[in-house]
């Protein structure tokens, strides 16, 4: 595959990770929030969402690795 038709999509790719981690930081500032409040449960609830934000970025950048790869010069 030429790499000048692979790019944009590796780049959109990294955005989306950005996007993902991005969430996830926001979600766990949250989560801190709460338990330092006193709400410890609450805190761990809310930051059950976290880990399917992570997987997803990791699986994102499985397929811009696997991409970058496939790319030729």
């Amino acid at each position: 595959m030429e790499r000048a038709s692979i790019e944009p999509a590796i780049k959109l790719i990294i955005a989306e990770v950005h996007n993902k981690l991005s969430e996830a930081a926001r979600i766990a500032k949250a989560a801190e929030a709460c338990a330092v409040a006193g709400s410890i449960t609450e805190g761990l609830e809310v930051s059950m969402d976290i880990e399917q934000l992570i997987y997803e970025a990791g699986r994102l950048q499985d397929a811009a690795s696997l991409l970058n790869r496939l790319a030729t010069d």
